[in-house]
């Protein structure tokens, strides 16, 4: 059985009601309809993540693709220099997030923006956007939740003062978007771009 995110099932058992009033009043755009119910249940499918950990690894946040990886200023948390990989999640993705790293949510902070395609560079400066600060064995990393074209709700779970584990679950987002991991400058970054990961089991960076 697919295990969902509690945010989904709203959304899936609305898709399955007009499913079964289409099967009833009418069979053939039942068909056409099938596709998008399965879809929504994919969409928010919530799969255990299980992989390699370790206080010396970071694994990805975000399922999806790697569309950027560059060092940059990151003053809002950071307070400085930080290496960020940008990795861009398609509909088709699952959109659950992770932490990345255990430690302390020691920043939160949310910015209404814009609905920019999320895979643009402008997108991390103008589009709605969630970020989450931790303090960790290595300093400080922040994970930021940007809002695509069709995304119109980010959901961040935990308040400033939980202590979290790594891969646990730190939110997601609903219907394509990007998710910015912003490292010290001293991790080894493991991922480029072009890279695919998936959220809780790919290794991103390391610092051994």
């Amino acid at each position: 059985m697919i295990r969902v995110a509690p945010e989904g099932k709203p959304f899936i058992a609305g898709a399955f009601f007009i499913l079964a009033l289409l099967a009833a009043f009418a069979p053939w755009f039942s068909l056409l309809w099938l596709p998008i119910a399965i879809w929504v249940v994919a969409f928010f499918r919530d799969p255990p993540r299980d992989g390699e950990r370790g206080p010396d690894l970071v694994i990805a946040p975000a399922d999806g693709l790697v569309v950027d990886v560059r060092e940059v200023e990151e003053a809002s948390f950071i307070g400085g220099r930080a290496q960020r990989v940008c990795i861009f999640m398609n509909v088709f993705d699952c959109h659950v997030n992770r932490y990345p790293l255990g430690g302390t949510v020691a920043y939160r902070h949310y910015n209404p923006g814009r609905f920019l395609n999320a895979a643009d560079e402008k997108a991390s400066l103008e589009n709605e956007q969630s970020s989450v600060g931790l303090d960790t064995a290595h300093g400080r990393i922040l994970v930021r939740q940007i809002a695509g074209l069709i995304a119109r709700r980010i959901i961040t779970d935990h308040p400033v003062g939980t202590a979290v584990q790594q891969g646990d679950r730190l939110g997601m987002i609903r219907f394509g978007s990007r998710v910015d991991l912003f490292l010290p400058t001293d991790a080894r970054v493991l991922v480029q771009r072009g890279t695919r990961t998936k959220c809780g089991l790919t290794v991103v960076a390391r610092w051994n």
